[in-house]
């Protein structure tokens, strides 16, 4: 492998723990499962406790369980696109990396528990699309679409349900919230896409078929751009046919904002990937808590649409 080659060691220190789970990548999940207690309509008084244990099985036990996963079955690839990562760089010596997935896997079905049928399911269905995503034989993520699909399914639509079911006692949320769930789960394909850019280079040689690596990259981050996009424009009429006009603004104008950094993003996909990432995503989702905050007024908690 490539890469900087530190001191042979047993076992890990804490702070190469702390990069494999990447606490960075954390915020996406509990952000949505956050919009999904928001959009439930539920008073938070009594649920404080659901509230705080469901963001930390969100962030920092399934999104870090699918770190670790995915970095154990790609260090060759990072030894590639990046050698310093804790793996390829020998900061996580042995199968190392291999343990702590499982652990972590563990310790999320632990505490999902706690949440009930739900919470536990929920979680069952994020590890099993997280193992499904990175390692064989399914490894999905050798195919773009297949691979970022399934993320875009944990990150935002599960977790956004999640919170809504769990804050409802484990009722099935309202129809509403559901389509919006599935929506922002369509646009964060995209938003899976824009990180695949910085290793394009690695993905080719080891024969992994990101977006950018099958279509090219200016075709992929015009099919990122679009993916974002359409989904938050259905959203905008959606809120308008249910009465919420100036939530439907709000997003409008989150939309508007990320249109108008998208035609900067567009003109150079792979310089600018990381740039649109840290600005556009953050348009998106608080157009996402301005849908579920809709949702929460309109005070929508039938189902049906």
């Amino acid at each position: 492998m490539v890469g900087v080659r530190y001191p042979t060691m047993s076992r890990p220190q804490l702070s190469a723990v702390a990069e494999l789970l990447k606490p960075i990548t954390w915020f996406p999940p509990m952000w949505a499962f956050a919009c999904g207690v928001v959009a439930s309509g539920v008073a938070l008084a009594d649920r404080w406790g659901l509230v705080v244990l469901g963001v930390l099985l969100a962030g920092p036990l399934v999104c870090a369980t699918s770190q670790a996963v995915n970095d154990w079955f790609d260090r060759h690839v990072d030894a590639i696109n990046e050698p310093r990562r804790p793996i390829p760089s020998g900061r996580m010596p042995g199968r190392w990396g291999l343990y702590i997935a499982i652990i972590w896997t563990l310790l999320s079905l632990v505490v999902a528990s706690a949440l009930g049928p739900w919470g536990f399911g929920a979680a069952v269905l994020g590890l099993a699309l997280a193992w499904a995503y990175s390692a064989p034989p399914l490894r999905l993520k050798l195919n773009g679409w297949w691979g970022n699909a399934a993320c875009g399914l944990c990150y935002e639509g599960l977790a956004w349900v999640t919170g809504a079911a769990v804050m409802a006692g484990g009722a099935m949320p309202d129809a509403r919230s559901l389509l919006l769930a599935a929506l922002y789960s369509i646009g964060a394909h995209g938003i899976m896409t824009l990180n695949d850019f910085k290793s394009v280079e690695g993905d080719r040689a080891m024969g992994v078929g990101s977006l950018p690596v099958r279509l090219g990259v200016n075709r992929a981050a015009s099919v990122a751009c679009w993916a974002m996009a359409l989904p938050q424009a259905v959203v905008v009429l959606a809120l308008v046919a249910w009465g919420q006009p100036l939530h439907a603004g709000i997003v409008g104008l989150m939309l508007l904002g990320q249109l108008g950094l998208m035609r900067h993003f567009l003109k150079r996909p792979s310089e600018r990937a990381v740039w649109y990432s840290g600005f556009g995503v953050l348009l998106y989702v608080l157009g996402m808590l301005a849908s579920a905050f809709a949702l929460r007024a309109g005070g929508f908690s039938g189902a049906g649409l």
